[in-house]
């Protein structure tokens, strides 16, 4: 049982690794985003033309969509060093 809840740690320490790497690139996605709405907006606000509304609405979307990625990824990642914990204490 010990070894095989070992071998079952190293594999969660693999996954969250991966994850947390997700995370970073996923942030870096966001701040991205993040600036393009920002102008989007600042020109939809001077502008007042459709074409500019239209593309502050999307860049605005497309960070609520990278918020959503960010934060399902950072409970996955939550739930798996919950798991390994418990894992470890079985082992402790």
């Amino acid at each position: 049982m010990s070894q095989r809840a070992a071998k079952r740690i190293f594999k969660i320490n693999d996954e969250i690794a991966r994850l947390r790497e997700e995370a970073r690139l996923t942030e870096e996605e966001l701040r991205i985003h993040e600036h393009l709405h920002d102008d989007a907006a600042r020109d939809a606000a001077v502008s007042d033309h459709p074409f500019d509304r239209e593309d502050a609405r999307e860049t605005a979307s497309d960070v609520a969509r990278f918020e959503r990625n960010l934060a399902d990824i950072e409970d996955r990642i939550t739930r798996l060093e919950a798991k390994r914990t418990k894992l470890a204490e079985k082992l402790g």
